[in-house]
C-alpha cells in the first residue's frame, strides 16, 4: 500500500505531476512486496510463488485516499530448492487521479499512471532480493498456478491409526509404509518398551503425524515441540517420543 508525497514536479501552480507521484508509488509497492516476501523456509517453484504470493487478481486500492496498484507476473523460472534460485519478474502498475487542491493554494496533482518492473530473486533459507528491470512491452501472460504441497493426507491420522491396531512388532514398518506410499512421506518406526512407534510426514514441510500404540493397546499423539522438526533438528522422526531432545 502506498501513499501519495510529493514528486517535486509540478504540471502548474501547486499542481504535482499524477504521472510522478506514481511512478514514486510504484517504487514503494516494490519494496513493500520485497518485504512480504521475507525469508525462504520452503521448497517452492517459482511459478508457485508467484501463484500464492504476488499476482492480484484485480486492482487494490491504495492507502492515503487515492489511488490503485496492480502486480502482473511477467516470467518466472526456477526453484528453491538446495542451493537453485528461483526467480520472478513483477509489473507493478499504479494509477492516480486528479486532486483538486481542498484550499485556496493547497496541494494537488493531476491525474497519471505509471508501469515500473522488477525482478524479485529466491533463495532457500535466505532474504528475497530484488532489483528494477525494463518493462517488456505487451500484455502480461496467463497468471501462473500454484504446483499442488506435499503433505501427508486429510486422512492420515485414521489410516496411522488402523495400521497400528493390527501391526505386529515384526508387521510395523512395512504396513506403514504400505499405508502411506508416496515418495515424499517419509516412515519412520520403532518398537520402545511395548510400545509400537510410527512417525510419518513430509520433512520439507515440516508436516508429521507421530502416533504410539502403548503396551495396554491404547492409540496416543505425544506432544513436542514443533521446533524440533526444524532441520538439523531431530526431524520427523520416532525420537520426538523415543529420546526428546532436553
Amino acid at each position: 500500500m502506498f501513499l501519495l508525497a510529493s514528486a517535486g514536479c509540478g504540471t502548474g501552480l501547486g499542481e504535482e505531476s499524477g504521472d510522478a507521484l506514481a511512478r514514486d508509488a510504484a517504487a514503494v509497492e516494490a519494496k513493500q512486496l520485497n518485504t512480504e516476501l521475507g525469508h525462504r523456509n520452503r521448497p517452492r517453484d517459482a511459478a508457485s510463488i508467484a501463484a500464492a504470493e504476488i499476482v492480484q487478481e484485480v486492482e487494490e486500492p491504495a492507502s492515503g485516499g487515492g489511488g490503485t496498484v496492480r502486480r502482473e507476473a511477467l516470467a518466472w523460472s526456477g526453484r528453491t530448492a538446495g542451493d537453485e534460485r528461483a526467480t520472478v519478474d513483477v509489473r507493478f502498475v499504479v494509477t492516480v487521479p486528479e486532486q483538486p487542491p481542498v484550499s485556496v493554494g493547497g496541494a494537488s496533482n493531476s491525474a497519471g499512471e505509471a508501469a515500473r518492473c522488477y525482478r524479485y530473486e529466491f533463495e532457500l533459507y535466505r532474504y528475497t532480493t530484488y532489483h528494477e528491470i525494463d518493462c517488456p512491452s505487451g500484455a502480461a501472460p496467463p497468471p501462473p498456478t500454484a504446483a499442488p504441497v506435499p503433505k501427508v493426507p486429510e486422512d492420515g491420522r485414521e489410516r496411522l491409526t488402523a495400521v497400528l491396531r493390527t501391526a505386529t512388532p515384526d508387521t510395523l514398518a512395512g504396513a506403514v509404509r504400505a499405508a502411506f506410499p508416496q515418495d515424499w512421506i517419509t516412515v519412520d518406526t520403532t518398537v520402545h518398551e511395548g510400545a509400537l512407534v510410527a512417525a510419518v510426514g513430509v520433512p520439507a514441510e515440516r508436516d508429521c503425524l507421530l502416533l504410539v500404540r502403548t503396551p495396554a493397546g491404547k492409540i496416543e499423539s505425544p506432544g513436542y515441540d514443533r521446533i524440533w522438526l526444524e532441520p538439523g533438528e531431530t526431524g520427523c522422526r520416532t525420537g520426538l517420543y523415543v529420546s526428546p531432545p532436553r
